[in-house]
């Protein structure tokens, strides 16, 4: 019965999940499988991958086959670097411990790289964030000085027009004081104009004597 190594999808739309799975050959992709190997986690930066690997490696001397992509996990894992020492075991080109001793040994430079390039991807992210915080600042603080500009324009505005309405009050009063006689006044001036004055009671007898 040929055996497949490969990916089981699970999750949810837009987020999958992956088992790692040992199945026929002849099954679906989401089928009946044989055994669980591990899991595929795609979703975080880096991808969190958990595999068994002895258990794999007996897959892969039984004749199991991986996929494309399953070979690229058990690759990133050490599955298929074991798989190849323990072929060397089996040569007789060195002994078992000698495979156990370099299979750790690549385990542990493998995990400080790892760990490097996590630390990297944090301090960008940080970085990133660090960033957009400052943008946002210097959007906050333009924000802020054209609302007072505002405000002071409006301040100005208000102050300006208080200006130009008392002028023009006071305006309107000096018209008042300077302005003409009305019609009716100029025509009463010009009626007793041609009048002679009264004249007193003693200026009146003697024009009768």
């Amino acid at each position: 019965m040929p055996v497949k190594i490969r990916l089981q999808r699970h999750g949810k739309k837009g987020k999958p999940f992956y088992w790692i799975v040992a199945a026929d050959a002849r099954s679906k992709r989401d089928g009946r499988f044989l055994e669980k190997l591990g899991t595929y986690n795609p979703n975080t930066n880096p991808a969190t991958i958990n595999i068994d690997v002895d258990g794999t490696v007996k897959w892969l001397q039984n004749g199991a086959q991986p996929t494309d992509t399953a070979r690229a996990i058990l690759s990133y894992k050490g599955v298929m670097y074991k798989n190849h020492l323990l072929g060397g075991v089996a040569k007789g080109a060195f002994s078992e411990e000698d495979a156990e001793n370099k299979f750790e040994e690549w385990l542990v430079d493998k995990n400080s790289k790892i760990e490097a390039s996590s630390k990297k991807i944090a301090k960008s992210k940080e970085d990133a964030k660090a960033k957009v915080l400052e943008a946002e600042k210097v959007v906050n603080e333009e924000r802020m000085a054209a609302a007072k500009d505002a405000a002071n324009a409006t301040i100005k505005a208000e102050a300006d027009a208080k200006i130009a309405a008392e002028a023009a009050k006071n305006a309107e009063n000096e018209v008042e004081e300077t302005k003409p006689e009305t019609i009716d006044d100029a025509a009463a001036a010009a009626a007793n104009e041609g009048k002679p004055e009264a004249k007193t009671e003693g200026e009146a007898k003697e024009d009768k004597a």
